[in-house]
């Protein structure tokens, strides 16, 4: 059982993910929250498996309290926005997100959402992928940081290339022709020598930091 908070202002949208998610048998709703402050409460009180996170709450944005439940805790946030705006995205994913999704997406995509970052994946729609690896990737001063690029194994390097292409483990898997439990395991290796939480971290911390390239990098096992 998926134990999930609920965080936003709207009493009527509480409701409605309420009654999506537990319409799911291995879905339970825990906790609401109104504000980020009762939202980081709820989290050290309730311990949920996932939060689903609203931005703009009167009492204390989602961003802010994102930020303070990913510092201190292993809690996964989902933040859900009806405003598909770069700063929400970006404000989302530097404060530790494990995944970003609009109000208007389908209940089917909901509870997809908190399955997904249940398991320990990140969840990022294709296109605002797109946005995220653009904006990393062209940020001025950005150098690869030799420790990190030192610290993967060929192989490694290889898993992390293809988690940045989108690639799922089974994807991953087929295209290395490797086990899919070996897949998981270099990918949590590349998570631990990274010293990020998800998928998503590592595929920013990368982008960010040179260790792969948006477009045509030469060892990149997805090219060939």
């Amino acid at each position: 059982m998926t134990r999930v908070l609920l965080v936003d202002d709207q009493d009527l949208v509480r409701a409605g993910f309420r009654l999506i998610l537990e319409l799911e048998d291995d879905l339970e709703v825990v906790g609401e929250a109104s504000d980020g402050p009762a939202a980081v409460e709820a989290v050290a009180r309730l311990a949920p498996d996932v939060v689903l996170m609203d931005v703009q709450m009167p009492g204390g944005d989602g961003l802010t309290a994102t930020r303070s439940i990913t510092a201190s805790t292993a809690v996964p946030v989902v933040v859900l926005t009806t405003f598909d705006r770069d700063d929400y995205l970006f404000g989302a994913l530097e404060a530790g997100a494990s995944g970003f999704l609009l109000k208007n997406a389908s209940p089917e995509a909901l509870v997809e959402a908190v399955r997904v970052v249940a398991r320990g994946d990140a969840l990022l729609a294709p296109e605002v992928t797109r946005r995220v690896l653009a904006r990393f990737s062209a940020r001025p001063g950005r150098a690869a940081r030799p420790d990190l690029a030192a610290a993967l194994t060929d192989r490694e390097r290889e898993v992390l290339l293809l988690v940045a292409r989108g690639l799922s483990n089974g994807e991953i898997a087929a295209r290395l022709v490797l086990g899919e439990a070996t897949v998981k395991t270099h990918v949590s290796r590349v998570l631990d020598k990274l010293g990020v939480r998800d998928r998503l971290q590592a595929v920013v911390h990368a982008y960010e930091t040179g260790l792969v390239h948006p477009e045509g990098d030469p060892e990149d096992p997805s090219q060939g």
